[in-house]
């Protein structure tokens, strides 16, 4: 392979910040300069990254996070992911005549989780002061910011919609009745207001004032301002019609982030980590168990034959998916056998020199009605649209949804850090009057039917896209991950695997034309599927485009650029940091020395 790549690959011994905009990379580097370690340079990075990429997350929103920790030596999942509300049932849904949850306002609205899960990890694994890793998102949502050009134009085209129908949107993301202009300097005041007043809570040690602020987020000044405005809120989604909320007080009273123990998966030597079902992470694990069988080193890694064989073993992966994940809190999930040897022969089997257009969970025993509903659900709405009760016709709100960050964070000590913060879009619900922020919609991903994993239930957790990625092997530790919805493990696998077959770099891997499939049932409202479509950008050549065609699949060739926002940070045995960002985008940026 070349040794070109289109930036440095970062490398030092004292720390690293790779994160989807530079302003939030140097947050976090800067923490590291202040003594603070990973974990409180990823507080402050994602509280950044609130403020810069407000279209992306926000603080209403959720977040997985997988890191290690140095003291313990042991790699963990932070659950940062809010539950249904408890009143949230599918016959509250479908008595509106709804056939799926509206993928924007507040009828999709969950317990906001993000902020929780930041100060847990603050609490109990951070050494820095709620002030000190809360003052950069202070500053820059108080003296404002660089707008990206994508936030200046995400509002831009939502003016009109916000001025008519959330007005409270309309007073924070167009302040004096314009949108800004792309690299102004935008400021968000309400917001500045509500992190100064949590940073200024009283309490006698570190960790008692972080539960302090805690608890004025669930209980306090905070609730009380969501409250007060859902009371008599009606608003505008994308149904076409006006809903109140069915999040409550107690909801957001009674719930808190939590930690749990990942899932594994040995791969040629390396041992990679993704989170529980609750998230689709499983499904990178599975695509590794099926890609396992292949000769995938001896194949040219941006050739037809490599794209193929991985096109076609996601398929796979996504199918089951969509047929056994959910929260397994409240359904069983088969994933000793999902994750298999003799499972996933028979899986890796199905895969032929052409593109299947076949939707094909396995079959597991005692789960079969499940695959079957699947199955149904596919015949019943994979070709007609997905949605025939509720045409989305408010464009303006369904082709704006939000995406995603990311961060990878290695401090000097060993601790590592990957997180995937999502959800609270600027698009995705009114701001709540005095916060400066939006509730989130991640209930959009429950299905209006019962008897699945996914099925909306009361507290439950949705079965979020959100996938952060932490891997080991020999001594080496490896974090990264990626915005990017149903894509978010696809991207990620596609990357792992060039790193570990064909000796690439962190950085020359972030640079390989990357490519998806869209094959699989959507995540988000209107759930559509695009059966035997597969995207992929336009630098693996002509040749290998009209080879994919022929093998049957349905080939778009991106806009080059365009596909994925990866980011990636390693540690190796003897201390020497690494780390990398996708130019794609032009504002991911990995920093360190």
């Amino acid at each position: 392979m070349s040794d070109f790549t289109t930036r440095p690959e970062i490398r030092g011994t004292f720390g690293v910040a790779t994160s989807t905009h530079w302003i939030a990379s140097a947050v976090g580097m800067g923490i590291l300069e202040k003594g603070g370690n990973a974990f409180d340079a990823a507080v402050a990075t994602a509280l950044t990254l609130q403020v810069v990429e407000p279209h992306l997350n926000g603080p209403a929103g959720d977040m997985p996070a997988i890191f290690y920790s140095a003291e313990t030596g042991k790699v963990e999942v932070l659950c940062a992911q809010g539950v249904a509300p408890e009143a949230a049932t599918i016959e509250h849904y479908t008595d509106q005549g709804l056939a799926l949850i509206p993928g924007s306002g507040l009828l999709a609205t969950v317990v906001p989780g993000a902020f929780d899960g930041w100060m847990l990890m603050l609490r109990d694994h951070g050494t820095m002061t709620l002030r000190d890793v809360m003052q950069p998102a202070i500053d820059y949502a108080r003296d404002g910011h660089p707008v990206l050009p994508r936030v200046a134009n995400t509002i831009a085209g939502l003016q009109t919609f916000f001025e008519k129908e959330w007005p409270t949107s309309a007073a924070v993301w167009t302040p004096q009745g314009r949108a800004p202009e792309p690299h102004a300097l935008f400021k968000n005041p309400a917001l500045a207001a509500t992190y100064e007043r949590l940073a200024s809570v009283p309490g006698d040690t570190r960790e008692a004032q972080i539960d302090a602020a805690r608890y004025e987020w669930r209980e306090g000044f905070v609730a009380d301002a969501i409250f007060d405005y859902l009371e008599n809120a009606k608003v505008m989604d994308v149904s076409e019609a006006k809903h109140s909320a069915v999040l409550a007080r107690s909801d957001m009273a009674n719930w808190r982030a939590t930690y749990e123990t990942p899932l594994s998966y040995e791969y040629h030597g390396w041992t990679v980590y993704k989170t529980q079902a609750w998230s689709q992470g499983p499904v990178l694990l599975q695509a590794l168990a099926i890609l396992k069988g292949f000769e995938l080193g001896a194949m040219d890694p941006n050739g037809a034959e490599f794209v193929h064989i991985v096109i076609e073993a996601m398929k796979l992966a996504y199918a089951d998916r969509e047929a056994y994940y959910g929260d397994p809190d409240f359904s069983e999930i088969p994933m000793d056998v999902l994750l298999s040897e003799d499972y996933n022969a028979q899986r890796r089997a199905m895969i032929g020199p052409d593109a299947s257009m076949d939707h094909r969970p396995g079959r597991v025993h005692g789960f079969e009605a499940q695959a079957d509903a699947y199955i149904e659900r596919a015949q019943r709405d994979f070709d007609i649209g997905n949605v025939v009760a509720q045409e989305p016709t408010m464009a303006h709100l369904t082709e704006k949804r939000g995406d995603t960050v990311h961060l990878d964070i290695i401090d000097r000590w060993g601790n590592m850090v990957a997180a995937t913060p999502s959800g609270g879009w600027l698009q995705s619900n009114p701001v709540i009057p005095g916060l400066g922020f939006p509730l989130n919609s991640r209930a959009q991903m429950y299905w209006l039917e019962n008897g699945l994993p996914s099925s909306l239930m009361p507290k439950s957790r949705p079965r979020t896209t959100l996938t952060p990625s932490y891997a080991e092997k020999d001594g080496v530790q490896l974090v990264f991950g990626t915005p990017g919805g149903d894509q978010q493990d696809q991207w990620q696998l596609i990357w792992f695997l060039r790193f570990v077959h064909f000796g690439m770099g962190l950085q020359e891997c972030m640079d390989q034309p990357l490519f998806h499939s869209m094959h699989f049932q959507g995540s988000f409202f209107p759930r559509e599927v695009r059966t035997g479509e597969m995207m992929i950008e336009p630098t693996v050549g002509d040749d290998v485009v009209k080879d994919l065609r022929a093998r049957g699949h349905k080939v778009t060739v991106a806009e080059p650029w365009t596909v994925g926002r990866l980011t990636a940070a390693l540690r190796e045995p003897n201390g020497v940091l690494r780390a990398a960002a996708t130019p794609r985008l032009m504002q991911a940026y990995a920093v360190g020395r």
